[in-house]
């Protein structure tokens, strides 16, 4: 099922005349293309709206040229209109609201008096195949950047001039980068979000990151050693077998119909399988990405519906160890797509399940500082 038909759908479902999106995921998810001048606003400057029929993009005077030449690869030029108004004279909120008849109902994703609300997660899974094309690109080139950082890395590099390596390497590659985390051998094991600090990184270092491109989203971690403490390779091993086991729960859960909730009950029974009962409490495990950093982070009960074709970034941790890769998951294969061919990597099996994958092993460096 394509954009339009699920759109279709959830028009008649909800009874609604229009839907309208206004927040950069969800407008990269209809039109390609980024809404985001200023990134600290929760709504871009443009919106698009669909009303059964036909497309629309709506923008101020300032952004129409610039977002219809550039912003819009999913449109050709027939499929929508573009319609502006003054900057001066209105608000992006005000002209979706006017542009809803009196008799008419609309949904939208940002705040609009007299309109519905709109939750875009479900439309956006799962994955259609254009958007797992551009997500295999997105996800190697992330991987290849942060590997290319990596074995450059020396252990009297600090962590913030760690970060500031990978977003110049992301940079150059066009891809932007919501999370950066850098944590060396003292901090990665008292916290679990290692947000960079001038700390040198000493003994190894964990290396995180989710990206952005055309609203797509890969995220990858990366474990870099350059004297690596005895117990690094045991918790590295366990977070990845734990990791493995949630893909394999994930094909179980879509295959059964069943929901996130099971998949994070494999993940508990995962962690206790590898001496590590109750690890899970203190950091969350992941779950289905896409046009967000997550499109939901599973808990104990969650009645999200699991979907393939889809991403899922799982990210398990054991105290100073994690793992975390993008992988898409279809109906007969784990492709992952943060992986590049050119790290080292080991055989992983899965708790109770028949699946076995080669996952990132940690990298150990010579120091020649």
């Amino acid at each position: 099922m394509d954009k339009r038909e699920r759109l279709d759908s959830y028009l008649e479902e909800r009874d609604l005349d229009s839907v309208w999106f206004a927040r950069p995921n969800s407008f990269a998810w209809l039109t390609g293309g980024s809404n985001v001048v200023d990134r600290e606003t929760d709504a871009g400057v443009a919106a698009v709206g669909y009303d059964g029929d036909e497309v629309t993009v709506l923008t101020d005077n300032i952004e129409a040229d610039r977002i219809a030449d550039e912003e819009l690869p999913d449109l050709e030029s027939t499929d929508f209109s573009l319609e502006r108004f003054s900057w001066y004279d209105s608000s992006l909120a005000d002209e979706i609201g006017t542009r809803v008849g009196a008799d008419e109902r609309a949904a939208t994703d940002i705040d609009v008096p007299g309109l519905e609300s709109v939750d875009p997660t479900p439309l956006r899974q799962p994955l259609t195949e254009r958007d797992r094309k551009r997500y295999r690109t997105l996800a190697r080139e992330t991987a290849a950047a942060v590997e290319s950082v990596c074995r450059e890395l020396r252990t009297d590099d600090t962590e913030h001039e760690v970060a500031s390596a990978l977003r110049v390497a992301l940079s150059a590659r066009e891809i932007e980068a919501p999370v950066v985390l850098v944590g060396g051998s003292e901090r990665v094991q008292r916290y679990r979000h290692y947000t960079p600090t001038q700390a040198e990184l000493g003994e190894y270092v964990l290396i995180s990151v989710t990206t952005q491109r055309a609203g797509l989203h890969a995220s990858c971690t990366r474990t870099v050693a350059f004297d690596p403490p005895e117990w690094l390779e045991e918790r590295h091993a366990a977070a990845a077998r734990v990791e493995t086991t949630a893909l394999a729960a994930t094909e179980e859960a879509a295959a059964a119909g069943d929901s996130a909730g099971d998949v994070f009950a494999a993940i508990q029974d995962a962690y206790d399988a590898v001496g590590y009962d109750g690890e899970w409490k203190h950091h969350h495990q992941g779950g289905a990405a896409g046009f967000s950093g997550r499109e939901w982070i599973a808990t104990p009960d969650h009645d999200a519906s699991v979907a393939i074709p889809m991403a899922y970034s799982w990210n398990p941790t054991v105290q100073g160890a994690k793992s975390e890769d993008t992988v898409l998951i279809t109906d007969d294969e784990y492709e992952v797509l943060t992986r590049t061919g050119n790290w080292p990597t080991t055989t992983v099996e899965a708790i109770d399940r028949d699946l076995e994958l080669e996952r990132p092993d940690v990298l150990v460096l010579e120091d020649d500082t």
